[in-house]
Protein backbone atom coordinates (compact mmCIF):
# COMPACT_ATOMS: atom_id res chain seq x y z
CA UNK A 1 0.00 0.00 0.00
CA UNK A 2 2.83 2.36 0.95
CA UNK A 3 4.63 1.43 -2.28
CA UNK A 4 1.54 2.22 -4.39
CA UNK A 5 1.12 5.54 -2.61
CA UNK A 6 4.77 6.42 -3.20
CA UNK A 7 4.48 5.48 -6.86
CA UNK A 8 1.37 7.63 -7.31
CA UNK A 9 3.04 10.54 -5.55
CA UNK A 10 6.08 10.23 -7.80
CA UNK A 11 3.93 10.25 -10.95
CA UNK A 12 2.01 13.32 -9.75
CA UNK A 13 5.26 15.12 -9.02
CA UNK A 14 6.62 14.22 -12.46
CA UNK A 15 3.49 15.56 -14.21
CA UNK A 16 3.70 18.82 -12.27
CA UNK A 17 7.35 19.21 -13.17
CA UNK A 18 6.67 18.61 -16.87
CA UNK A 19 3.85 21.16 -16.83
CA UNK A 20 6.01 23.76 -15.15
CA UNK A 21 8.83 23.11 -17.65
CA UNK A 22 6.48 23.55 -20.60
CA UNK A 23 5.21 26.83 -19.19
CA UNK A 24 8.77 28.04 -18.78
CA UNK A 25 9.74 27.27 -22.37
CA UNK A 26 9.64 30.46 -24.47
CA UNK A 27 7.52 30.34 -27.60
CA UNK A 28 9.16 31.31 -30.86
CA UNK A 29 6.44 33.89 -31.44
CA UNK A 30 3.91 34.62 -28.72
CA UNK A 31 1.63 36.31 -31.26
CA UNK A 32 1.04 33.06 -33.14
CA UNK A 33 -1.85 30.83 -32.01
CA UNK A 34 -1.21 27.28 -30.85
CA UNK A 35 -1.11 24.85 -33.75
CA UNK A 36 -4.25 22.77 -34.23
CA UNK A 37 -3.54 20.40 -37.11
CA UNK A 38 -6.74 18.44 -36.65
CA UNK A 39 -8.85 21.60 -36.90
CA UNK A 40 -6.99 22.74 -40.02
CA UNK A 41 -7.50 19.35 -41.62
CA UNK A 42 -11.22 19.50 -40.85
CA UNK A 43 -11.57 22.96 -42.38
CA UNK A 44 -9.81 22.00 -45.61
CA UNK A 45 -11.35 18.56 -46.04
CA UNK A 46 -14.37 19.80 -48.05
CA UNK A 47 -12.41 21.93 -50.53
CA UNK A 48 -13.47 19.70 -53.42
CA UNK A 49 -17.22 20.26 -52.91
CA UNK A 50 -19.04 22.05 -55.76
CA UNK A 51 -20.08 24.90 -53.46
CA UNK A 52 -16.38 25.70 -52.91
CA UNK A 53 -15.59 26.06 -56.62
CA UNK A 54 -16.00 29.32 -58.55
CA UNK A 55 -18.64 29.42 -61.30
CA UNK A 56 -17.42 28.77 -64.85
CA UNK A 57 -16.15 31.90 -66.62
CA UNK A 58 -18.35 33.62 -69.19
CA UNK A 59 -15.38 33.82 -71.53
CA UNK A 60 -13.28 30.66 -71.07
CA UNK A 61 -9.93 32.30 -71.87
CA UNK A 62 -7.45 32.41 -69.00
CA UNK A 63 -5.19 35.19 -70.27
CA UNK A 64 -5.73 37.29 -73.38
CA UNK A 65 -2.58 38.57 -75.12
CA UNK A 66 -3.56 42.18 -74.36
CA UNK A 67 -3.84 41.35 -70.64
CA UNK A 68 -0.11 40.77 -70.31
CA UNK A 69 1.40 44.25 -70.58
CA UNK A 70 -0.90 46.06 -68.10
CA UNK A 71 -0.47 43.36 -65.47
CA UNK A 72 3.27 43.14 -66.00
CA UNK A 73 3.46 46.92 -65.58
CA UNK A 74 2.13 46.45 -62.04
CA UNK A 75 5.21 44.38 -61.20
CA UNK A 76 7.22 47.60 -61.01
CA UNK A 77 5.23 48.69 -57.97
CA UNK A 78 5.13 45.19 -56.50
CA UNK A 79 8.93 44.95 -56.69
CA UNK A 80 9.20 48.37 -55.06
CA UNK A 81 6.91 47.50 -52.18
CA UNK A 82 8.56 44.11 -51.69
CA UNK A 83 12.02 45.64 -51.42
CA UNK A 84 10.93 48.50 -49.17
CA UNK A 85 9.05 46.36 -46.66
CA UNK A 86 11.48 43.42 -46.68
CA UNK A 87 14.47 45.67 -46.10
CA UNK A 88 12.69 47.69 -43.42
CA UNK A 89 11.62 44.57 -41.51
CA UNK A 90 14.41 42.07 -42.11
CA UNK A 91 17.28 44.05 -43.60
CA UNK A 92 17.15 41.64 -46.57
CA UNK A 93 16.33 42.05 -50.22
CA UNK A 94 14.02 39.97 -52.39
CA UNK A 95 16.94 37.88 -53.70
CA UNK A 96 17.62 36.62 -50.18
CA UNK A 97 13.98 35.86 -49.39
CA UNK A 98 12.91 34.41 -52.74
CA UNK A 99 15.86 33.79 -55.06
CA UNK A 100 15.28 34.24 -58.82
CA UNK A 101 12.01 36.19 -58.49
CA UNK A 102 13.80 39.40 -59.47
CA UNK A 103 14.62 37.80 -62.85
CA UNK A 104 18.13 39.19 -62.82
CA UNK A 105 17.20 42.80 -62.13
CA UNK A 106 19.62 44.92 -60.08
CA UNK A 107 19.30 45.21 -56.30
CA UNK A 108 17.70 48.39 -54.94
CA UNK A 109 19.62 51.49 -53.94
CA UNK A 110 19.78 52.59 -50.32
CA UNK A 111 17.13 50.33 -48.77
CA UNK A 112 17.90 49.27 -45.20
CA UNK A 113 16.47 47.92 -41.98
CA UNK A 114 14.28 50.42 -40.16
CA UNK A 115 14.13 51.18 -36.45
CA UNK A 116 10.58 49.98 -35.83
CA UNK A 117 8.41 49.27 -32.80
CA UNK A 118 6.89 45.80 -32.42
CA UNK A 119 3.55 46.52 -34.12
CA UNK A 120 5.04 48.42 -37.05
CA UNK A 121 7.71 45.76 -37.52
CA UNK A 122 5.07 43.02 -37.74
CA UNK A 123 3.11 45.02 -40.29
CA UNK A 124 6.20 45.67 -42.41
CA UNK A 125 7.24 42.01 -42.19
CA UNK A 126 3.81 40.74 -43.22
CA UNK A 127 3.45 43.26 -46.05
CA UNK A 128 6.92 42.43 -47.35
CA UNK A 129 6.19 38.71 -47.43
CA UNK A 130 2.82 39.37 -49.07
CA UNK A 131 4.59 41.27 -51.84
CA UNK A 132 6.75 38.22 -52.50
CA UNK A 133 3.55 36.31 -53.21
CA UNK A 134 2.30 39.12 -55.44
CA UNK A 135 5.44 39.07 -57.59
CA UNK A 136 5.29 35.29 -57.86
CA UNK A 137 1.60 35.22 -58.76
CA UNK A 138 2.02 37.79 -61.53
CA UNK A 139 4.98 35.92 -62.99
CA UNK A 140 3.06 32.67 -62.85
CA UNK A 141 -0.01 34.13 -64.58
CA UNK A 142 1.31 36.48 -67.27
CA UNK A 143 5.09 36.10 -67.12
CA UNK A 144 7.48 38.52 -65.51
CA UNK A 145 9.71 41.50 -66.13
CA UNK A 146 13.09 42.00 -64.47
CA UNK A 147 13.14 44.08 -61.32
CA UNK A 148 13.98 47.67 -62.32
CA UNK A 149 16.64 49.68 -60.54
CA UNK A 150 14.75 51.06 -57.53
CA UNK A 151 15.93 53.97 -55.38
CA UNK A 152 14.71 53.43 -51.81
CA UNK A 153 17.40 55.55 -50.21
CA UNK A 154 16.66 57.98 -47.41
CA UNK A 155 17.83 60.69 -49.83
CA UNK A 156 15.08 59.81 -52.33
CA UNK A 157 12.36 59.82 -49.66
CA UNK A 158 13.75 63.13 -48.40
CA UNK A 159 13.32 64.47 -51.92
CA UNK A 160 9.67 63.34 -51.91
CA UNK A 161 8.99 65.23 -48.70
CA UNK A 162 10.93 68.29 -49.86
CA UNK A 163 8.80 68.39 -53.02
CA UNK A 164 5.66 67.94 -50.93
CA UNK A 165 6.53 70.89 -48.67
CA UNK A 166 8.03 73.06 -51.37
CA UNK A 167 11.33 73.50 -49.54
CA UNK A 168 14.01 71.28 -47.96
CA UNK A 169 13.16 69.84 -44.56
CA UNK A 170 15.85 70.23 -41.94
CA UNK A 171 17.11 67.69 -41.08
CA UNK A 172 16.34 65.71 -44.27
CA UNK A 173 13.46 63.26 -43.85
CA UNK A 174 14.63 59.71 -43.09
CA UNK A 175 12.06 56.88 -43.45
CA UNK A 176 14.22 54.38 -41.60
CA UNK A 177 14.88 56.33 -38.41
CA UNK A 178 11.65 55.49 -36.52
CA UNK A 179 8.19 53.97 -36.88
CA UNK A 180 6.34 57.22 -37.55
CA UNK A 181 8.66 58.26 -40.36
CA UNK A 182 8.41 54.76 -41.81
CA UNK A 183 4.60 54.93 -41.84
CA UNK A 184 4.70 58.36 -43.48
CA UNK A 185 7.04 56.98 -46.15
CA UNK A 186 4.77 53.93 -46.58
CA UNK A 187 1.90 56.32 -47.28
CA UNK A 188 3.43 57.12 -50.67
CA UNK A 189 3.52 53.85 -52.64
CA UNK A 190 0.83 51.20 -51.75
CA UNK A 191 -1.95 53.68 -52.51
CA UNK A 192 -0.64 54.03 -56.06
CA UNK A 193 -0.96 50.27 -56.43
CA UNK A 194 -4.68 50.59 -55.71
CA UNK A 195 -5.04 53.31 -58.34
CA UNK A 196 -3.20 51.17 -60.88
CA UNK A 197 -5.25 48.02 -60.33
CA UNK A 198 -8.54 49.95 -60.47
CA UNK A 199 -7.38 51.32 -63.82
CA UNK A 200 -6.21 47.93 -65.06
CA UNK A 201 -9.37 45.97 -64.34
CA UNK A 202 -11.56 47.38 -67.18
CA UNK A 203 -8.93 46.74 -69.88
CA UNK A 204 -8.29 43.03 -69.23
CA UNK A 205 -10.60 40.14 -70.05
CA UNK A 206 -8.99 36.81 -69.18
CA UNK A 207 -10.62 35.09 -66.25
CA UNK A 208 -7.27 34.30 -64.64
CA UNK A 209 -5.99 37.83 -65.07
CA UNK A 210 -9.20 39.31 -63.68
CA UNK A 211 -9.02 36.97 -60.69
CA UNK A 212 -5.37 37.91 -60.18
CA UNK A 213 -6.01 41.66 -60.33
CA UNK A 214 -8.98 41.37 -57.96
CA UNK A 215 -6.86 39.47 -55.47
CA UNK A 216 -3.97 41.93 -55.76
CA UNK A 217 -6.29 44.92 -55.44
CA UNK A 218 -7.87 43.50 -52.29
CA UNK A 219 -4.58 43.11 -50.46
CA UNK A 220 -3.10 46.41 -51.71
CA UNK A 221 -6.24 48.20 -50.49
CA UNK A 222 -5.93 46.43 -47.15
CA UNK A 223 -2.30 47.47 -46.80
CA UNK A 224 -3.12 51.09 -47.57
CA UNK A 225 -6.03 51.00 -45.10
CA UNK A 226 -3.77 49.73 -42.32
CA UNK A 227 -1.18 52.44 -43.01
CA UNK A 228 -3.78 55.19 -43.17
CA UNK A 229 -5.55 53.96 -40.03
CA UNK A 230 -2.30 53.97 -38.04
CA UNK A 231 -1.52 57.46 -39.30
CA UNK A 232 -5.09 58.64 -38.64
CA UNK A 233 -4.72 57.55 -35.03
CA UNK A 234 -1.67 59.85 -34.87
CA UNK A 235 -3.10 62.63 -37.08
CA UNK A 236 -2.63 65.37 -34.46
CA UNK A 237 0.84 64.24 -33.47
CA UNK A 238 3.66 66.62 -34.33
CA UNK A 239 6.37 64.95 -36.40
CA UNK A 240 9.68 65.83 -34.76
CA UNK A 241 11.64 67.94 -35.40
CA UNK A 242 9.57 69.59 -38.12
CA UNK A 243 6.73 71.04 -36.03
CA UNK A 244 4.26 69.68 -38.59
CA UNK A 245 1.41 67.29 -37.77
CA UNK A 246 0.93 63.86 -39.28
CA UNK A 247 -2.30 65.08 -40.94
CA UNK A 248 -0.45 67.92 -42.67
CA UNK A 249 2.22 65.51 -43.89
CA UNK A 250 -0.44 63.34 -45.54
CA UNK A 251 -2.18 66.39 -47.03
CA UNK A 252 1.11 67.54 -48.53
CA UNK A 253 2.01 64.13 -49.94
CA UNK A 254 -1.45 63.65 -51.43
CA UNK A 255 -1.31 67.11 -53.00
CA UNK A 256 2.11 66.24 -54.46
CA UNK A 257 0.78 63.05 -56.06
CA UNK A 258 -2.13 65.00 -57.56
CA UNK A 259 0.26 67.68 -58.83
CA UNK A 260 2.69 65.21 -60.38
CA UNK A 261 -0.09 63.02 -61.82
CA UNK A 262 -1.55 66.01 -63.69
CA UNK A 263 -5.02 64.49 -63.99
CA UNK A 264 -7.01 66.23 -61.28
CA UNK A 265 -7.76 65.20 -57.73
CA UNK A 266 -7.34 61.46 -57.20
CA UNK A 267 -5.75 61.62 -53.79
CA UNK A 268 -6.70 62.98 -50.38
CA UNK A 269 -5.11 63.21 -46.95
CA UNK A 270 -6.48 61.97 -43.63
CA UNK A 271 -8.99 64.80 -43.25
CA UNK A 272 -11.03 66.68 -45.86
CA UNK A 273 -13.66 69.44 -45.87
CA UNK A 274 -16.98 67.90 -44.85
CA UNK A 275 -18.47 68.30 -48.31
CA UNK A 276 -15.71 66.05 -49.71
CA UNK A 277 -16.13 63.35 -47.08
CA UNK A 278 -18.31 60.24 -47.36
CA UNK A 279 -21.80 61.36 -48.40
CA UNK A 280 -20.78 64.94 -47.62
CA UNK A 281 -21.38 64.17 -43.97
CA UNK A 282 -17.98 63.65 -42.35
CA UNK A 283 -14.54 65.26 -42.47
CA UNK A 284 -12.51 62.21 -41.49
CA UNK A 285 -10.91 60.47 -44.45
CA UNK A 286 -9.39 57.21 -43.29
CA UNK A 287 -9.84 55.86 -46.84
CA UNK A 288 -9.25 58.00 -49.90
CA UNK A 289 -12.22 57.72 -52.28
CA UNK A 290 -14.33 59.74 -54.70
CA UNK A 291 -17.77 61.28 -54.15
CA UNK A 292 -19.39 57.83 -54.34
CA UNK A 293 -16.74 56.33 -52.03
CA UNK A 294 -15.14 54.43 -54.90
CA UNK A 295 -11.38 54.08 -55.33
CA UNK A 296 -9.69 56.43 -57.76
CA UNK A 297 -8.15 55.09 -60.99
CA UNK A 298 -4.83 56.05 -62.53
CA UNK A 299 -3.22 55.12 -65.85
CA UNK A 300 0.35 53.84 -66.19
CA UNK A 301 1.39 57.26 -67.52
CA UNK A 302 -0.03 58.98 -64.43
CA UNK A 303 1.69 56.51 -62.12
CA UNK A 304 5.05 56.99 -63.84
CA UNK A 305 4.73 60.77 -63.62
CA UNK A 306 4.39 60.37 -59.87
CA UNK A 307 6.93 57.61 -59.27
CA UNK A 308 9.55 59.35 -61.42
CA UNK A 309 8.91 62.53 -59.34
CA UNK A 310 9.19 64.38 -62.65
CA UNK A 311 5.57 64.90 -63.64
CA UNK A 312 6.50 63.39 -67.00
CA UNK A 313 6.27 59.69 -67.91
CA UNK A 314 9.07 60.24 -70.44
CA UNK A 315 11.56 61.50 -67.83
CA UNK A 316 12.71 58.79 -65.41
CA UNK A 317 14.05 59.46 -61.96
CA UNK A 318 12.72 59.32 -58.42
CA UNK A 319 12.07 55.71 -57.48
CA UNK A 320 13.19 54.43 -60.91
CA UNK A 321 16.43 56.21 -61.90
CA UNK A 322 16.69 54.22 -65.14
CA UNK A 323 12.94 53.98 -65.75
CA UNK A 324 10.42 51.28 -64.97
CA UNK A 325 10.37 47.99 -66.89
CA UNK A 326 7.92 46.24 -69.20
CA UNK A 327 6.57 47.14 -72.63
CA UNK A 328 4.32 49.99 -71.42
CA UNK A 329 6.93 51.77 -69.31
CA UNK A 330 9.73 51.32 -71.87
CA UNK A 331 7.50 52.61 -74.69
CA UNK A 332 7.40 56.03 -73.02
CA UNK A 333 11.19 56.05 -73.04
CA UNK A 334 11.44 54.82 -76.62
CA UNK A 335 13.35 51.79 -75.38
CA UNK A 336 12.92 48.00 -75.73
CA UNK A 337 10.62 46.00 -73.51
CA UNK A 338 13.59 45.00 -71.33
CA UNK A 339 13.63 41.26 -71.01
CA UNK A 340 10.07 40.22 -70.24
CA UNK A 341 9.70 36.53 -69.43
CA UNK A 342 6.62 34.55 -70.44
CA UNK A 343 4.51 32.76 -67.87
CA UNK A 344 4.91 28.98 -67.71
CA UNK A 345 2.73 27.40 -70.39
CA UNK A 346 2.19 30.59 -72.40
Amino acid sequence: MASSYASASFMLLLVLQLCSCNEALPRADATCPAEQPSAVATVSSHHGEPSCQPPPPHIPVAVFPYDVDPVQFAMNLEYTEAEFFLHAAFGKELDQIAPKLALGGPPPIGAKKANLDEVTWRIAAEFGLQEVGHVRSIQRTVGGIPRPLIDLSAHNFARVMDLAFGSPLNPPFDPYINSLNFLLASYFIPYLGINGYVGTNPIIDGYKTKMLVAGLLGVEAGQDAVIRALLFERRGLVVAPYNVTVAEFTDRVSALRNRLGRCGVKDEGLTVPRELGAEGAICTNVLSADMDSLSYSRTPAELLKILYLSGDEHVPGGFYPEGANGRIARSFLGKPRHGAVEAPGN
